[in-house]
This record gives C-alpha cells, sequence and structure tokens, in this order.
C-alpha cells in the first residue's frame, strides 16, 4: 500500500499543487512555516476524513475562497483507488471513492491505513485522556468497520443525551423520555467498552516486546485499559448518576470518559514516569501502531514523519528507522545533511519554499 500522487486545490497556503510519491522514501525539506506539515495533512486528511491536528475545514479552506480539493492516488494490493474530497465554508463535505460519491465520509476509513507521527505524539502520555482516547479510537475505527459504526452511534446518542439533558433543566415533564437513551447509552457503549479491551490486550502482545528492546530490556512496559465504567456495571451506574447528569446537564458516565494507563512496573508513567520514560513510551506506541496495522490488514500502513527525528536521539532514531526499512514513508524535516549522512535511503527529495515544491535530483 502507498501513496502514488496528492492534487490540491485551496488547501492552507497552496492555491494548486500536484505531487508524485516514491512507492519507498520520500523527502520534504525546508525551513519552517513554509508548508510542509500542510502537505501530511492533506494526505492523513484524505485518508482518515479529518485533520491530525483536530483543525476545523473552515480553517483548512485557504483564506478568502470558499472551497477546497483534495484528490489522492494510491495503490493497494495492486489496484489504483481514487480519493476526492470537496470541503465547503458552509456546507458538508463530499467524499467519492473512484469517482463514486460515499454517503457518510466515514465509509472511507480502512482505504487507506496511514499512521502520523509528530512532536507532539510524543506527548501523548502525559497530554489529557482526551488525546489517549483518540488514538485508541482512531486506530480502532481503521481496522474494524464494526467498531466504526458502533462508536459513531455511541457519540451520536451521548451528544442527543446531553441535550436533552439540558433541555430538561426547563421542562421537567421530558425526563420520561430519558429511559430511551439511556437503554441505547448502554446497548453501544457496551460494544464500544468490549472492543477497546480487546484491542488493548492485542496491542501489549506488540507494544511490550518493542518496549522492551528500545530500553535494553530494562523496562516492561503495558497498557492498562483505565475505564470509566465496565459493560456489566454500565446500567447500573447509568442508574446511580441519574440526578448527577441532571444536574450537571452532560452524560458523565461511559466510555466517552476512558482512558489508557501506561505502566512499567508498578510505575503509573502518566503521573510518575520520566520524560525519557514517556517519550519511549510514545515511540513504543507508533511503533506497535504499525506492526498492529501491519498485522490485522495483511499490509504495511503508510507512514507521516513530521518532523519527529530531530526530537529523537540517536538510539531511537534507529530503533525507528530499522522499522520502516519497508515502509511508504513520507518525511519533513528541516535540512537534508542529517538524512544524507545516515543510513537511510532516500528516494525522492523536494524542496518547500513558501508553498512552492521543487523536486530535486538526488546525488550519489
Amino acid at each position: 500500500m502507498y501513496i502514488k500522487s496528492i492534487e490540491l486545490q485551496n488547501f492552507r497556503n497552496y492555491d494548486n499543487l500536484y505531487m508524485e510519491f516514491h512507492p519507498e522514501k520520500n523527502i520534504l525539506y525546508g525551513d519552517n512555516a513554509q508548508g510542509k506539515t500542510n502537505i501530511l495533512e492533506a494526505l492523513y486528511y484524505c485518508g482518515m476524513t479529518k485533520s491530525h491536528k483536530g483543525s476545523k475545514e473552515k480553517e483548512i479552506i485557504k483564506l478568502n475562497t470558499s472551497e477546497s480539493h483534495i484528490r489522492m492516488l494510491i495503490e493497494k494490493k495492486g489496484v489504483e483507488r481514487r480519493i476526492d474530497m470537496h470541503l465547503r465554508r458552509n456546507k458538508a463535505k463530499g467524499v467519492a471513492i473512484d469517482g463514486i460519491p460515499i454517503r457518510k465520509s466515514s465509509e472511507l476509513f480502512g482505504l487507506a491505513n496511514i499512521v502520523f507521527f509528530s512532536p507532539e505524539d510524543l506527548g501523548i502520555i502525559k497530554h489529557g485522556p482526551g488525546e489517549r482516547r483518540r488514538f485508541l479510537d482512531m486506530e480502532l475505527c481503521q481496522l474494524d468497520k464494526v467498531y466504526l459504526h458502533n462508536l459513531g452511534e455511541y457519540n451520536q446518542i451521548v451528544n442527543q443525551r446531553n441535550n436533552l439533558l439540558k433541555q430538561i433543566h426547563s421542562d421537567n415533564h421530558l425526563i420520561d423520555t430519558l429511559d430511551i437513551w439511556d437503554s441505547q447509552l448502554i446497548e453501544y457503549g457496551v460494544q464500544v467498552i468490549k472492543r477497546r479491551q480487546s484491542h488493548i490486550k492485542k496491542l501489549n502482545e506488540i507494544i511490550t516486546p518493542i518496549h522492551e528492546k528500545l530500553s535494553g530490556g530494562r523496562e516492561h512496559l503495558y497498557l492498562e485499559y483505565d475505564a470509566n465504567v465496565l459493560g456489566e456495571d454500565f446500567s447500573l451506574k447509568v442508574c446511580q448518576n441519574r440526578e448527577k447528569d441532571l444536574y450537571q446537564k452532560v452524560t458523565t458516565v461511559g466510555p466517552h470518559r476512558d482512558d489508557l494507563r501506561f505502566c512499567i512496573g508498578d510505575i503509573d508513567i502518566r503521573k510518575y514516569g520520566s520524560q525519557g520514560q514517556q517519550r519511549t513510551s510514545a515511540l513504543s506506541l507508533k511503533l506497535a501502531e504499525i506492526e498492529l496495522i501491519r498485522q490485522s490488514v495483511g499490509e504495511n500502513p503508510i507512514l507521516l514523519l513530521d518532523d519527529v527525528l530531530s526530537e529523537l536521539d540517536r538510539n531511537r532514531q534507529n530503533h525507528l528507522l530499522d522499522s520502516i526499512q519497508d515502509i511508504q514513508t513520507i518525511i519533513t524535516c528541516t535540512g537534508l545533511e542529517e538524512f544524507i549522512q545516515e543510513r537511510l535511503q532516500i528516494n525522492q527529495v523536494y524542496k518547500v519554499v513558501n508553498g512552492t515544491i521543487t523536486k530535486e535530483n538526488l546525488t550519489v
């Protein structure tokens, strides 16, 4: 699986852009704030239907324009596939696969398996639980259409239930309808919890040996599902928290409040780990994500590295590079020297200057 090309119109700082990519290692280099990350964002957006930064569509469309277009060609199992995205400021985005419009953009999940790794990801362990849930959900949604459906239904129910809780505050007669939403909340929430549990179990089988190698055998990393509520207790907890929910006007129980705990031995490194332990564990998590997709899909994912190698020491760089030898990788960086002198085999190089892309010839 690899990206063949990307075509942009009115995306971030690009008026019109067409780029082709090599199936192996691609470098985009240039000073900061020139548009390198914008290209990776477009690739990720086209494969995952949303920005890796959580940006809204109106922020992605070029200033003083009303719409943006992205077209990405990928090759998967020897077959070329085309993804078209049409972003509009005041309307829902349009998505087509091979020229055929799809009803929900979520139908795109799994067509292109993409792993995005940026310096911000190195802080995923010490940041808030929302980022860890997002990592878990994005990974599962790529791999499991049933989970994608159940999570979408669950999130919609939470939103509708929250709206109802606000309405009940001014119209108490509506409280009788709360039971309907509670039963659906529990039905889909239990499915989300079960799938997350099985996924983390599988992830542990992969991440533990990766981290032991990264730490020179000194550390044993494992993940724990820090569940807000377990499936068998869901119904009881929803009932017990009803008065609290009515008072706070939000749903306080469910997997939308889950977290991931990262443990080395008996230590929760979210709270007590050193910065080095947290960064190494974050790298282990990304390497485990690559391997999990490889095992689940039977193909390598596409890897987008956004200026992350400069944030890693030599040992962590080597481990990362060892793990991506056979993966299409698109890397952004500020300079080429560090890469040319190392053992990374570069296949294609682009220089990025203020939104202008120049393909450079490789020197031997």
